[in-house]
């Protein structure tokens, strides 16, 4: 049994814990917003001039959206740039500026803005969707695992280790896929994206991409059909 299949196997009978972080003090919020806004007087420069007002991102230019995302997740990251853990020419000199305090004063403002995905609602996935069939079902028969069995319900987030897909620019998750295909990012537990990356075809990244980027549109349409009957 490979490192990929013990670690999605182990994954679907442990408890889930959808995208909740630490408990912060409104003070530290205060601070994350000033260094979103504003930088952090050090070095670091605002994080909307990337990542925007709204911490949505920019698609076109491979920026994520980070907005609601949980605050341990962020905070590993931001570490891991700091690093050289996780290779980016444009966060690292960034990152290398924050103080401990500073990590975790910004992410936990960041996990505070709204999720791009608020709620879980029960889907049966349809064969012929093939992104909605991988992130639900998986392709056990390539040893690809559901997205949903580590992300959680609809793509939301779990925990420090797996974050919300949900809302996330394709063009991003494209990128990062394509890094973990070539080594380049690492930074994941048990390499488990590695083994994933290098199992999905160029038509399942596409397909999965653009299913979890357009997810919380199609979850809207969803629930307004069923509000209308």
């Amino acid at each position: 049994m490979t490192t990929t299949i013990r670690a999605a196997l182990f994954l679907l009978v442990a408890p889930v814990a959808l995208n909740v972080g630490v408990a912060v003090a409104a003070g530290d919020t205060a601070r994350g917003q000033i260094i979103a806004t504003q930088g952090n007087g050090a070095g670091a420069i605002a994080c909307v001039t990337c990542h925007g007002p709204d911490g949505k991102g920019n698609s076109a230019a491979g920026f994520p959206n980070i907005a609601g995302l949980n605050a341990n997740y962020l905070s590993k990251q931001l570490h891991d740039y700091a690093k050289g853990t996780r290779k980016n020419p444009i966060m690292l000199p960034f990152a290398s500026a924050l103080t401990e305090d500073d990590i975790q004063a910004v992410s936990a403002y960041y996990q505070n803005l709204e999720a791009p995905v608020s709620a879980v609602t029960h889907q049966t996935p349809d064969p012929a969707n093939q992104g909605e069939w991988l992130a639900m079902r998986g392709d056990w028969d390539n040893q690809i695992p559901a997205c949903n069995q580590c992300h959680g319900p609809n793509g939301m987030g779990v925990g420090e280790s797996f974050p919300a897909l949900a809302g996330q620019h394709a063009t991003y998750l494209k990128a990062q896929l394509a890094a973990w295909r070539n080594g380049s990012r690492d930074n994941d537990p048990n390499q488990l994206m590695k083994g994933v990356a290098e199992r999905l075809s160029e038509q399942q990244i596409t397909a999965i991409t653009d299913y979890y980027a357009t997810l919380p549109e199609q979850l809207a349409v969803q629930a307004k059909t069923k509000e209308s009957h």
